[in-house]
């Protein structure tokens, strides 16, 4: 199993909209990449303000949904809720 987790930095200035991403973008990726769902996380102290993990059968899967004609549009919708810039980790989920 292979893991894709997005984290947005705290930034000084920085907006997030966090119903925009929950109610709108969160959905917008699983549908553009055939996802049954994800875990979004608000942050409430640390490094991050949010960050939400898409979970793919395989690394090839994860590259296949990159690939995708949605992706763009996906990408594109983040200037709709943010000005942050997104870290990805791609992580193998071992446990």
């Amino acid at each position: 199993m292979i893991r894709l987790s997005v984290f947005y930095p705290t930034t000084e200035g920085a907006t997030f909209d966090h119903d925009y991403y929950r109610d709108k973008h969160v959905p917008l990726c699983l549908e553009t990449w055939g996802l049954d769902g994800a875990e979004i996380d608000r942050g409430l102290d640390g490094p991050y303000v949010a960050a939400v993990h898409f979970r793919f059968a395989s690394q090839e899967a994860l590259g296949a949904a990159m690939g995708s004609e949605g992706t763009g549009a996906v990408l594109a919708d983040v200037a709709n809720y943010t000005s942050i810039t997104p870290v990805l980790q791609t992580s193998e989920v071992v446990a």
